[in-house]
């Protein structure tokens, strides 16, 4: 009974490893539990989101004075561009650069998009409206934080 117990335990490992290591050995043979279903909100996940795209803390301030001022952030002056703060660049880019998806401070295709906008407009972005921050979107960005330190930007 103890070599046909070690001869099994060797298998289930040999099965482990090769389904992806060691520490999944006994569980790749167990058999699947009842899991129950956990969802997250995107609301409930979004503040851990910051996207800077490329600003500098001293820079991503600017901006959120700017917001602070006209566009109802109410959040702190961190330098963090996280949900609150794009929320309230959503607002700016509904009003002024055709943002037509929700208030929701995801910063997806759409917002990136009307960012283009804005940007193509006053601040020398050249690439097209894609809704992709690559490298000129982000100058372009850059620019316009650096243009009015203190907060004149986004009127």
């Amino acid at each position: 009974m103890r070599a046909l117990t070690k001869a099994l335990v060797s298998v289930t490992t040999a099965v482990g490893i090769a389904a992806g290591g060691l520490a999944t050995a006994g569980t790749a043979m167990a058999a699947p539990a009842q899991v129950k279903e956990q969802t997250v909100s995107a609301e409930a996940a979004a503040p851990l989101a910051v996207v800077n795209l490329g600003l500098s803390e001293a820079q991503a301030k600017d901006v959120q004075r700017a917001l602070k001022a006209r566009w109802r952030y109410t959040g702190a002056i961190d330098g963090q561009l996280g949900t609150n703060s794009w929320k309230a660049m959503q607002r700016f880019l509904e009003e002024h650069y055709s943002y037509t998806d929700s208030i929701d401070g995801i910063v997806g295709p759409n917002t990136v998009k009307a960012l283009q906008r804005y940007l193509k407009r006053f601040y020398g972005y050249a690439g097209p409206i894609d809704g992709i921050a690559g490298s000129g979107t982000k100058a372009a960005f850059k620019r316009a934080a650096d243009v009015c330190p203190g907060g004149c930007l986004l009127t």
